[in-house]
C-alpha cells in the first residue's frame, strides 16, 4: 500500500499484490462498526473476496473465510460483532433476494459486506462505504468512496490509516 491519493471524495489506493488487498482489508476493520454496510465492486477476480477476508480477520475472525458464490451468505462472528459477507454474482433477479430475506439481513447490529451490490440494487439501502477494485498489472486499484459520511468522520480515519500504515512500512 505504498501510494494513495484523492480524488474529489475519493480515496485511491494502489495495492501491490493479494497480499496488499488482505492488508489493507484488515486495516480497514479499524474503521468500521455496527451497522456498516460496505459494497465491494469490480470484475471477477479482481480481489473483492481477498479483501472481504481481511476485513473479517481484522475484525477478529480466526477461522478460514470463504467466498460465498454458491451459497450467496457467509456469517461470521467476530471480536466486533456479526458479519455477513454476501456475493450476489449469481443471483437472477431481486425476487430471489426477496425470497432469501435479504432485508432481514441489512440489520445496523451488523456489519454487511456486498459483492456485486448492482444485482440487488432496488432492495438495498445506499452503502456507508464503497470500494471498487480494478485490476492494474499484478494488483489492483481501490477507489474507495463515503456514500453519505456527512463529516467524513470514517473517510478521515481511513486516510490516517492508510497514511500512517505506509509510513510504518518505508
Amino acid at each position: 500500500m505504498e501510494r494513495f491519493e484523492f480524488h474529489g471524495e475519493d480515496i485511491r489506493l494502489r495495492l501491490e499484490d493479494t497480499s496488499a488487498t488482505e492488508i489493507f482489508g484488515h486495516n480497514l476493520a479499524d474503521t468500521v462498526s455496527s451497522g456498516t454496510l460496505i459494497f465491494l465492486r469490480g470484475p471477477l477476480g479482481a480481489g473483492k473476496t481477498t479483501l472481504a477476508r481481511g476485513l473479517i480477520q481484522g475484525l477478529g475472525f480466526d477461522g478460514s473465510v470463504k467466498s460465498p458464490t454458491f451459497t450467496i451468505v457467509e456469517p461470521y462472528v467476530t471480536q466486533k460483532g456479526s458479519v455477513f459477507h454476501f456475493d450476489l454474482y449469481r443471483i437472477h433477479d431481486e425476487e430471489e433476494l426477496e425470497a432469501m430475506g435479504i432485508r432481514d439481513y441489512l440489520d445496523t447490529a451488523h456489519i454487511t459486506l456486498i459483492e456485486w451490490p448492482e444485482k440487488g440494487a432496488a432492495l438495498l439501502p445506499s452503502p456507508d462505504l464503497e470500494i471498487e477494485l480494478c485490476p492494474d498489472g499484478h494488483g489492483r486499484i481501490a477507489s474507495i468512496r463515503c456514500a453519505h459520511d456527512k463529516d467524513n468522520s470514517m473517510m478521515s480515519t481511513l486516510a490516517a490509516l492508510i497514511e500512517r500504515k505506509s509510513q510504518l512500512s518505508q
